[in-house]
């Protein structure tokens, strides 16, 4: 059995896409999966399954979309994916600062084409930096007053992906080792 932290894209956010914790924890547990979790509202959930993990993202976007009528993004990273994130922060120096570091989640690796097209001083003093198929966030000024935090990354790397913050981020490495 894998662990798997699988993290939904704009769920329970203002009010839309509405996918409560208890009704995805229950549909995911009778989809075959063990140990299923989830850590606050917005879409965060560790499993266990034999799966693949191309097969967990097909499986629990269907899952949704059969009850919801949602086509929810879903991005999958094993314990040891995840504990390589956390081990390649680009921004160390700033790890403690958890609200403010952020990384996105990536469906895929971005070409390199598109991460070579970028501008590291585009959003100074913000920073920003794709390792494989994560970009990583800094916003010193905070999330909210950040123009980096409202730029179109999927448009401008070619693939979507989906947000946490470095609290977040721990917290679920945490609970793929439990």
């Amino acid at each position: 059995m894998t662990k798997y932290a699988v993290l939904l894209r704009a769920i329970n956010v203002g009010g839309r896409n509405q996918v409560p914790m208890p009704w995805l924890r229950e549909a995911l547990t009778d989809a075959g999966y063990g140990d299923v979790a989830t850590y606050v509202q917005s879409g965060n959930v560790v499993l266990s399954t034999s799966d693949a993990a191309a097969a967990v993202t097909k499986k629990v976007n269907g899952v949704i979309k059969d009850e919801h009528g949602l086509d929810i993004d879903v991005v999958v990273r094993s314990k040891a994916q995840l504990a390589a994130v956390v081990k390649n922060n680009p921004f160390p120096e700033h790890a403690d600062d958890q609200k403010a570091l952020h990384v996105t989640f990536l469906e895929a690796k971005p070409t390199a084409a598109k991460v070579k097209a970028l501008d590291p001083s585009e959003f100074a003093p913000e920073l920003f930096a794709i390792r494989g198929s994560e970009l990583y966030l800094w916003f010193p000024l905070g999330y909210g007053r950040s123009k980096m935090a409202t730029a179109p990354w999927a448009k401008r790397l070619g693939v979507k992906g989906t947000d946490r913050n470095w609290r977040t981020v721990l917290t679920l490495l945490e609970m793929l080792d439990g």
